[in-house]
């Protein structure tokens, strides 16, 4: 079904324009007007329906149900709550408020946020779309695991002591508090009417906010596409020594981006010849190794919390690569654009 973007884009650009396969300009041209095309058209109709579908979610009270669930149990639901309610740098703090004066443990709050910039719904649809579902069930299992194991760890070495006092008094209050045997009131039911409102409404202000990341993203992979030599990165960073995992994740530092507008660079960088597991590390480390995001949070911890997170989230995306690399032989054998 896919194909039909690449043929609106050989008709476009070699048939309608007449521009030569063989120039790097009108390839670069080509692969632009294939992924723009492809993806929007995907996401105008993904979002509408994953919006929709989340129009019956009540998130209140999904925050209860995790916070009524065992520790182990709550690690996977924070991920996978994070997974489905993307959020930007501007909401971290009041997620990370809400979530630690309701007495959810710090790992579990940990795992929501770590899990939520790397996946969600844009992301998932843009990757089938460019790389093919084998590659995005890898890439969703990956999100997951760094967010449930990240948490775990920061549980482990006790972070809520690290908090800054607010923030800790409020976690220890809501932690001391005996839970109530009233349930969360139910929140007031739509009709199909404001549910299809509401996706409409999601998908405007979705699309409004990841349009110039979705060009710029396609533009910069488009570049890479026609102007980098084949082999290149293959060449460079794709020779196996395990010095080129930390290069990619420390290379991804300054270049902060969302997943919207780093999955076609992966795409690009992929088909170059850069290992897959290189890839991710760098990808996933542009992504969630967000600056913005940790400023913000430096008023809700100390600095040895902001430290141990960072350094949480370098170290488990320095082992995906590596493993990564290592399996890719087996879980990608077939991988072809």
């Amino acid at each position: 079904m896919l194909d039909i973007f690449t043929r609106l884009a050989d008709w476009l650009i070699y048939g309608l324009a007449g521009l030569d396969p063989a120039s790097k300009w009108d390839s670069s041209l080509h692969f632009f007007i294939e992924d723009t095309t492809k993806i929007f058209a995907l996401l105008v109709v993904m979002i509408f329906v994953i919006a929709l579908a989340r129009a019956y979610l009540d998130l209140e009270r999904v925050r209860d149900y995790i916070q009524n669930k065992n520790r182990f149990c709550g690690y996977g639901l924070g991920a996978s709550f994070g997974a489905i309610t993307p959020f930007c740098s501007c909401s971290s703090i009041p997620l990370f408020l809400g979530f630690t004066s309701a007495g959810i443990p710090l790992g579990i709050t940990m795992a929501f946020l770590f899990t939520s910039p790397i996946i969600n719904e844009v992301a998932v649809i843009m990757l089938w779309s460019l790389l093919g579902w084998e590659f995005t069930l890898v890439y969703v299992v990956i999100g997951m695991a760094v967010g449930i194991g990240g948490g775990m760890i920061l549980d482990a070495l006790k972070g809520e002591r690290w908090l800054k006092d607010f923030t800790a008094k409020a976690y220890q209050q809501a932690s001391n508090t005996p839970q109530s045997d009233v349930p969360a009131p139910k929140a007031p039911s739509l009709s199909m009417k404001e549910r299809h409102v509401f996706a409409r409404n999601e998908l405007k202000e979705i699309v409004a906010r990841i349009w110039k990341w979705i060009i710029i993203g396609v533009g910069l992979g488009a570049a890479l596409h026609g102007f980098v030599p084949d082999g290149w990165f293959a060449d460079n960073l794709g020779s196996g020594q395990w010095w080129n995992v930390p290069v990619a994740v420390f290379a991804g530092l300054p270049l902060y981006s969302n997943a919207t507008g780093v999955i076609p660079i992966m795409e690009s960088l992929i088909l170059k010849g850069l290992p897959v597991g290189t890839t991710l590390a760098f990808c996933m480390s542009t992504v969630a190794a967000s600056f913005p995001e940790f400023i913000m949070l430096k008023q809700v911890m100390q600095w040895r919390l902001l430290g141990t997170i960072f350094v949480i989230l370098l170290t488990n995306f320095m082992i995906v690569g590596w493993l990564i690399n290592l399996l890719s032989p087996w879980l990608f054998s077939g991988f072809a654009r």
